[in-house]
């Protein structure tokens, strides 16, 4: 009977296990829907992915955003601007340095020095490049040197004119060769040395000294070398009466060593000079030199003088001459107007290169603005101003 039973619950076992297998097997298909029924939320999921989508058009204003940023380049670019302008600005700073001649020159008429000194050469060089390069036309003449050039400008026979430094202080001042002051006139520029040669075909005279008794050109009657040579004399206690004194251009001074009817003369002009050069074509030409303890006696009394060496190579002589030497100007009358002055300075200083004549070589603005004895033309002072120079205007 216990077996019985026993058996009976066995089976009835069985029966339970088998049917909760079945329902098991039942269920996994819903199982396997439940991954389906998930996948919806999947799909609000990938729908709510939109609003990531709307992020990503959120992102549209980041990229307007970058507009203002290209926007904010274009100040940038805007701000390069002002140094475009500011390299425009330049322009008118070159033609501030005095790189344009100024419109509506005139006729001018420039009175130099003799036909064979370096006053009337060099002076129609410069006349010759300022005609071609700017309005203004300038014609050279001959004279007979500082003294009458003055005189020229005051009478109106002349605009323009080179004059020695010293003799335009006298002129200015109504000193010495002047009994009266002519002060119409300004400096337009100082151009270069002027060296007191003392000229000789007498290998003899070998110093001022020596001079004493001999026949002595000391310059047309009248001119600036008349002075310079009274000058070094007095350095040497020697006065015009000490010598046989003769009263000759440098061309009639020339000739006249030639010949023998004189047996030296002065010369003031820049070394080489043209009358002188042609005596040392044909002939053994010497200049006399000045010692230190002369000079210092000549620039104690007389400071418009400074102590200059002649090269050897200027003549083809044995060796350096040393003399001493006073400045070129050019000046003007002030009525002469300011655009033919500025053209005249620009005609030259801005040619140099081009200017056919050994003297060319010794200009420089610094020399050409060193004048202080007397004001500058306005013409002068407006190139200079140009430059970046400042000089005493009148």
């Amino acid at each position: 009977m216990k077996k019985l039973l026993a058996l009976l619950l066995a089976v009835l076992m069985v029966l339970s296990l088998t049917a909760c297998g079945g329902a098991k097997k039942d269920e996994a298909p819903e199982a396997t829907d439940a991954p389906e029924a998930t996948e919806a939320p999947a799909d609000d999921a990938a729908d709510a992915e939109a609003p990531a989508d709307d992020a990503a058009d959120a992102e549209a204003p980041a990229d307007d955003a970058e507009a203002p940023a290209d926007d904010a380049e274009a100040p940038a670019d805007d701000a390069e601007a002002p140094a475009d302008d500011a390299a425009d600005a330049e322009a008118p700073a070159d033609e501030d340095a005095g790189l344009a001649p100024k419109d509506g020159g005139t006729e001018l008429t420039f009175t130099t020095g003799g036909s064979a000194g370096t006053y009337y050469a060099f002076g129609g060089v410069m006349a010759s490049k300022i005609g071609e390069v700017t309005s203004t036309t300038v014609t050279p003449i001959t004279s007979d040197g500082s003294k009458a050039n003055i005189e020229a400008l005051e009478m109106g026979d002349a605009n323009i004119a080179f004059v020695q430094s010293d003799v335009m202080s006298y002129g200015y001042n109504g000193e010495r060769l002047f009994e009266e002051a002519y002060a119409d006139f300004s400096t337009v520029a100082a151009m270069y040395m002027e060296q007191v040669q003392i000229v000789t075909l007498d290998p003899e005279i070998k110093t001022v000294a020596d001079l004493e008794g001999k026949s002595v050109s000391i310059g047309a009657a009248g001119s600036g070398v008349y002075f310079n040579a009274l000058d070094v004399l007095g350095a040497y206690d020697l006065t015009e009466d000490d010598i046989k004194a003769e009263f000759k251009s440098f061309d009639e001074s020339t000739e006249a060593l030639q010949d023998g009817s004189i047996d030296a003369a002065f010369i003031v002009a820049g070394a080489p000079t043209n009358a002188v050069t042609a005596l040392a074509a044909t002939n053994d030409v010497y200049l006399v030199s000045l010692d230190d303890e002369h000079i210092d006696k000549l620039t104690e009394s007389s400071p418009y003088y400074s102590k200059n060496v002649i090269s050897k190579d200027a003549y083809g002589l044995e060796e350096d001459a040393t003399t001493v030497a006073i400045g070129a100007v050019v000046i003007a009358n002030d009525d002469v107007s300011d655009a033919d002055v500025y053209n005249f300075l620009y005609g030259v200083f801005e040619n140099l290169d081009n200017l056919a004549h050994d003297k060319a070589k010794e200009l420089s603005l610094e020399f050409a603005s060193s004048v202080t004895s007397v004001p500058y033309h306005p013409g002068a002072v407006a190139y200079f101003a140009d430059k970046g120079i400042e000089v005493p205007a009148k």
